[in-house]
């Protein structure tokens, strides 16, 4: 397969917009999908990365791919890789998001880039949102999005990274079928390998469901947030490998100059994604 990156580079500098108000039910559900505190009201401050909740694409079913995402081709350039997956991203945190503000996402395509990989051919895009609450910018976002050909084999991968230091603080993590249709439900995310066991298996040849990366980076934030008693001004992850329902999956982090480094990790001791928070 070739890749017209002189096409695909038309697209740098496009940009979009969307608004979408704050209720408590959203936060309330948040906050039973994290087990997060589920007394929420209006004016409180929101939980770190509910804005990953809001403003999302809201595409009619006929116009979705058969793996359950937006065509491409309008926002986003027309990849001709078929798999599209959250590869990282980073947050800066300058103002809390309330509930009960109008949060509005301003997002701008920075780059578009081809590379050869282990696994075969990849396009990488990366996304600058500015996230703004009732008019104020609360945060800076940069998303990389990761664009794949179908694997020639499984997707079981012998050559992940196990993690090599013990960590400070741990925690376990409970990737459940359901805790990962309610975030998608969240997140109005149709992607098929978060819900949908047989395309999972038969099609796209993983062992379980998949976690979504913007999951996983919740649950780093949040538990970073937790051990330092606040929430940081700099967040920043990467997505190493899948973790899948399947798994027994823990959150972990050492202290690291002014901040931490966190990962998650299944019950092999195999790293899926790595963190880094700063305050």
């Amino acid at each position: 397969m070739t890749i017209d990156i002189d096409h695909l580079n038309t697209w740098i500098g496009r940009q979009q917009s969307n608004s979408e108000y704050l209720d408590v039910w959203l936060a309330r559900r948040f906050a039973a999908t994290f087990e997060l505190d589920p007394v929420v009201a209006d004016g409180e401050i929101a939980a770190e990365l509910i804005h990953l909740c809001l403003t999302r694409p809201t595409v009619p079913t006929a116009e979705l791919g058969h793996d359950g995402h937006p065509a491409l081709g309008t926002f986003l350039p027309p990849v001709p890789l078929p798999r599209r997956m959250w590869a990282g991203g980073s947050f800066d945190f300058l103002a809390p998001i309330h509930i009960g503000d109008t949060v509005s996402r301003a997002s701008t395509i920075r780059d578009v880039t081809r590379k050869q990989g282990r696994a075969g051919l990849l396009c990488f895009i990366t996304v600058d949102h500015e996230i703004f609450a009732n008019g104020r910018l609360a945060l800076v976002e940069r998303q990389d999005i990761v664009y794949r050909d179908t694997p020639r084999t499984s997707q079981a991968d012998t050559t992940t990274p196990a993690q090599t230091e013990v960590a400070t603080h741990q925690k376990a993590a409970h990737p459940s079928s359901v805790l990962l249709f309610r975030y998608s439900a969240l997140t109005f995310n149709g992607h098929r390998i978060h819900y949908d066991r047989n395309f999972c298996v038969e099609t796209e040849g993983y062992p379980g469901l998949v976690v979504h990366g913007p999951l996983q980076a919740t649950w780093l934030c949040s538990f970073a947030a937790d051990i330092c008693g606040k929430r940081p001004v700099q967040f920043e992850f990467r997505s190493i490998a899948p973790l899948f329902d399947t798994d027994e999956v823990t959150l972990n982090a050492v202290e690291d100059g002014d901040g931490l480094r966190l990962w998650t990790a299944n019950g092999d001791g195999k790293l899926a994604m790595t963190a880094r928070a700063r305050w």
